[in-house]
């Protein structure tokens, strides 16, 4: 697993961290609001990888995802700023909740995904990005959901993916506050920004190649 993408991945990650200006490109092809029929019953998962622009790159692609939405869960402070959360003392983690159909795409689908494209073994911290607000985290909605994790986790552990423990922790989901507006959608926004451009661009092509049959049809015919 980590052959697959977490080595190259913490390799490019040295060049640059996720806080910084950013110049405004725009990628096509990519979709974050889909329509869908009220009748369909939707679901959501929340999960830190690091720096949530990353987790917000990947998981847009998948089909049967139908939002992510960047954001702040696990503080202590109700409705948090940015800069308060790179701060380290508020608590929080940089997650992404994500709503999907389960019709199209599962919650074990959702978490094989989340495990293979971050490290879960460095402690606060994915590359040059550094903090408790950089964790890896699963905030679980429901028993199902903790179950679940709580599994793959175990397995995960025994089978000696990585060589080092894993340090994810399965939290319960108690709250989430959207991040600000520059945060959204932003590798499509930024494509050309420098952590956009070393990070998020060489781990998405490795994710696209990995889950190809699982990205979304406008994504894998680009």
């Amino acid at each position: 697993m980590r052959i697959l993408l977490t080595g190259a991945v913490i390799g490019v990650c040295t060049l640059v961290a996720c806080a910084q200006k950013t110049t405004k490109t725009k990628k096509t092809g990519n979709m974050d609001d889909t329509k869908i029929s009220s009748t369909v019953k939707l679901d959501t998962a929340t999960f830190g990888t690091g720096c949530f622009w990353c987790t917000e790159a990947v998981f847009q692609e998948l089909e049967g995802v139908i939002k992510v939405t960047s954001g702040y869960s696990g503080g202590n402070v109700p409705n948090p700023t940015y800069e308060q959360v790179c701060s380290k003392n508020t608590g929080h983690a940089e997650v992404c909740q994500i709503v999907y159909d389960p019709s199209k795409i599962s919650f074990d689908q959702l978490l094989e995904v989340f495990w293979k494209v971050h490290d879960p073994t460095t402690l606060n911290r994915q590359g040059n990005d550094v903090g408790p607000q950089y964790r890896s985290v699963i905030f679980y909605h429901d028993e199902n959901q903790k179950n679940k994790a709580d599994h793959y986790e175990a397995e995960l552990q025994k089978s000696g993916a990585w060589e080092r423990p894993i340090v994810t922790t399965i939290e319960p989901y108690k709250n989430f506050y959207p991040a600000e507006d520059y945060h959204q959608n932003y590798y499509n926004s930024n494509g050309n920004a420098p952590y956009c451009y070393f990070v998020i661009r060489p781990k998405l092509e490795k994710f696209e190649k990995v889950f190809k049959g699982r990205l979304k049809k406008e994504i894998s015919e680009q």
